[in-house]
């Protein structure tokens, strides 16, 4: 049996290696190749069953050369030629379908420029629909795209299909290195050599007006093949790209995944992009019958006509009703599904950025974002303008109403998507284009389009392009002018308020100044405290990354203060608000607003009237790391050393000095006492009802950006360490523990143990009221308990007393039953 299927196997090999090869170039005999019957021209966009099968027999599921072919071979070296395309300039399949269309359009342009100085050029009927079609044919996996643009001619074919080639791959790498424009749009060039990403086999048919209609065909085998097109459909003008799919490729074989491509990258191309799709449909069932049957049918009806004009008169109405009812039924009854083809449109949003902003509506704009962003809510706001120059752009961009979902949580992922989309002449490149928006702008929606980038390069080389830095600069500039005039609308707001408040307080004169001002009404005046709501942390984040933009960024900062505790206020505001003569805006940071206001280090502050800031987020003292000053006014942060105060006079300073001379003593011995727990002892002049408080050094971490620290996973322990090191004890000369505590000093010695418990117990307490956290909690609560102790008259080395095991219990208790028992036997006898 073995023996026979090997016989067997050896004759068919050597029958099939008998077999003539069939070469480029070779004339080949077509005559056991099937004829198919022309269509009218533009039969291919009709939806019959006849037009779809004369289509699909027009296709060769075979990858064959055609009759009377002539060869040529690619002038460079395609091998290495392929490997850049592929592994070079696309790293995403999905791109060839991009460039197909994209040649498409450019063809269709190229067309429709011609037909308006001779309209003849666009031809009559179907051929005169300026559209582009995507067919599939899932059986024979081919692809079809198909326009009916201008056409090449077989010369146009040649070239065109080879201007990667005839320049020389070593050119063309060079060209790509000193990061030429290679725009080669329409003329079927580096976009076009993408197909091969997911096809093994192309075809080529086009149709000039000045030209017979010729097939190009290649299998990048290091060659390409010629010829006159006069077996396929008769296109009429245009040109359809045929794609023999790779196996694995097989997922562009889905209507849906094509779907979601032409959304994706080519979703506001100026002309209709329509595809082929199957639906089912519910038909009539047509009668079939021969010609006697329909005679028979028609006697029929004749007779049942005779029979109810000679039928009783009495007839009633409810049978009449019924009757048609039953027919009604059976008429209804006569469909079937059936499967039809039809050309559904893919792109019906509208490049509103190619118009003037006066000349789109407000309804056009909502549209617009939601189509772009994908969001079922509005925005807050939006940017629409046209850049000039070196870098000539269209932008329209939008501010989500409410922060996009994970922005900030996904804030550092390098590529994260979705926030602008860049086009190249209303072609999509990317959403991932890292330096055409900064970080903290990346809650952003929209579409920058520009004409000077250009089109066939892939994102890894786009990013590099410099142009993208002109884009970047001028995409900040309108988005801070947008905040900017939303910050100024809430200022005049309040502006108007307060006027108000005057007017009624009978200051007309104050009030009527203002009068005149364009007063903005309305969501304006609330529209910056919500975009603040909800990215005020990019604004942050922007001023701590962004040291060009800081400046502007500081101006739109809002906080609430000891003088506006409810209400969100400004820096301007802020200083407008100053005491006489005072240098230093003052802030503090902590967790909320009521425990910043109960601070220590803000007693003498708030008493005095001075106005602090409350920073409750976490990165605002991140940022003020950044910002120092502010209109010449330095920043201050209370919760460190060398707070000073402006409104003292000489009698105060030298009552001061006086202070510190008479507790010299004390803060030399309590530095001694702390060793290098702090770097000094000073006399406050920030505290008012507490007898002491630990600040941070100049250079130190505040206690709440010490608690801040120890909260991240991977901050540096020896860093974190050196910072909290830099502490200052300082003591209120006015309060009566202080004073108690140095007469008790004076009076047992600096060496009693009661003064030197006391004095660290002050410190500690003084560290947790500060907000920082204890080295040894554990040490603090026994002088705590030793306090304690000696208020309740408890001796220092009174005992707790021992435990009573469970067994002693049990034993004890077995004891008292045994005594018991005897002492009812002996109450018995």
């Amino acid at each position: 049996m073995a023996r026979s299927t090997t016989l067997v196997a050896c004759i068919a090999l050597v029958a099939l290696l008998a077999l003539p090869a069939c070469r480029a170039g070779e004339t080949v005999d077509m005559s056991a190749t099937p004829k198919v019957a022309e269509p009218k021209v533009g039969a291919a966009t009709g939806t019959d069953a006849s037009s779809i099968e004369r289509e699909k027999e027009s296709i060769s599921a075979t990858r064959r050369v055609r009759a009377g072919s002539e060869s040529f071979a690619f002038q460079a070296e395609v091998n290495r030629m392929m490997d850049i395309i592929i592994h070079s300039l696309y790293s995403n399949k999905d791109i060839f379908l991009r460039e197909l269309i994209s040649n498409a359009s450019d063809a269709l342009d190229k067309i429709r420029f011609l037909s308006l100085t001779d309209k003849s050029v666009l031809g009559e009927g179907d051929t005169a629909n300026l559209e582009i079609q995507i067919s599939l044919d899932k059986e024979n996996k081919i692809l079809t795209i198909r326009d009916r643009g201008i056409g090449m001619t077989k010369d146009d074919l040649i070239k065109n299909l080879g201007t990667i080639a005839k320049s020389g791959t070593s050119a063309f790498l060079e060209q790509m290195q000193k990061g030429g424009d290679i725009n080669l749009i329409g003329q079927f060039g580096v976009g076009f050599y993408s197909v091969y990403l997911v096809a093994d086999w192309v075809e080529v048919i086009s149709k000039h007006n000045d030209d017979k209609q010729w097939v190009w065909s290649s299998g990048v085998d290091g060659g390409f093949t010629m010829a006159e097109d006069t077996e396929g459909e008769p296109l009429g003008r245009g040109t359809m790209v045929r794609l023999h799919l790779k196996p694995e490729a097989l997922e562009y074989s889905e209507e849906s995944k094509l779907r979601d491509l032409v959304g994706k990258y080519s979703e506001f191309i100026n002309f209709p992009i329509y595809m082929e799709t199957e639906k089912e449909v519910e038909v009539p069932i047509e009668e079939e019958g021969d010609a006697k049957e329909e005679a028979k049918e028609e006697a029929d009806t004749k007779e049942d006509k005779e029979e109810e004009k000679e039928g009783d008169d009495g007839v009633d109405d409810a049978e009449d009703d019924d009757d048609e009812e039953e027919e009604g039924k059976e008429e209804a009854k006569k469909t079937r599904k059936e499967k039809r083809k039809e050309w559904d449109l893919l792109n019906d949003s509208k490049a509103i950025w190619l118009r003037a902003p006066k000349d789109v509506s407000e309804e056009e704009y909502k549209k617009f974002y939601k189509a772009v962003s994908k969001d079922y809510g509005e925005s807050l706001g939006h940017v629409h303008f046209k850049a000039e120059g070196d870098v000539e752009f269209k932008a329209v961009l939008f501010v989500p109403k409410t922060v996009p979902y994970e922005f900030y949580d996904k804030y550092y992922e390098k590529g994260s998507k979705g926030a602008l989309k860049l086009y190249v002449r209303r072609v999509f490149i990317t959403d991932d284009a890292d330096e055409l928006l900064p970080r903290w702008l990346g809650f952003l929606r929209g579409i920058v389009d520009s004409d000077t980038l250009p089109l066939n390069v892939s994102r890894e080389m786009l990013q590099q392009h410099a142009a993208l830095k002109t884009i970047k600069k001028k995409i900040i500039r309108k988005v801070l002018d947008l905040i900017k005039k939303w910050a100024d609308d809430e200022a005049k707001c309040r502006k108007a308020e307060e006027d108000k408040k005057k007017a009624e307080e009978g200051k007309e004169e104050e009030a009527k100044e203002e009068a005149d001002a364009d007063i903005p009404t309305g969501e304006a005046c609330t529209a910056y405290e919500t975009f603040w709501s909800q990215y005020g942390r990019a604004m942050k984040l922007g001023m701590i990354e962004d040291a060009t933009n800081r400046g502007r960024l500081t101006k739109l900062l809002r906080f609430h203060t000891s003088k506006s505790p409810e209400k969100l206020t400004s820096l301007d505001e802020y200083i407008a608000r100053m005491k006489d003569g005072q240098k230093d805006i003052y802030y503090l940071a902590g967790a909320t607003k009521e425990e910043i206001a109960k601070s220590p280090f803000v007693e003498q502050l708030l008493r005095k009237g001075y106005e602090v800031i409350y920073y409750t987020d976490v990165l605002d003292e991140y940022v003020m790391q950044h910002v120092l000053d502010y209109d010449d006014k330095k920043f201050a942060n209370v919760a460190k050393e060398d707070l000073k105060l402006a409104d003292k006079d000489e009698k105060e300073r030298k009552r001061d000095k006086e202070l510190k001379d008479e507790f010299k003593d004390l803060t030399k011995w309590w530095k001694k006492l702390l060793g290098d727990q702090v770097t000094g002892v000073k006399v406050s002049a920030r505290l008012a009802t507490t007898p002491c408080v630990v600040v941070a050094g100049k250079y130190g971490q505040s206690a709440n950006m010490e608690r801040i620290m120890r909260a991240q996973a991977f901050q540096d322990p020896n860093r974190a360490g050196m910072h909290r090191s830099q502490k200052v004890f300082e003591i209120n000369p006015r309060h009566p523990v202080i004073r108690g505590l140095k007469d008790k000093v004076n009076a047992l010695g600096e060496d009693a143990e009661e003064v030197t418990a006391l004095g660290k117990l002050l410190y500690e307490s003084a560290m947790l009221e500060s907000g920082f956290i204890l080295e040894d909690p554990k040490e603090f609560t026994r002088r705590v308990q030793g306090l304690v102790r000696s208020s309740l008259g408890v001796a220092s080395d009174a005992e707790v007393e021992a435990e009573v095991e469970a067994d002693e219990v049990e034993e004890k208790g077995e004891d008292k039953a045994e005594a018991e028992d005897d002492d009812s036997a002996h109450d018995e006898l």
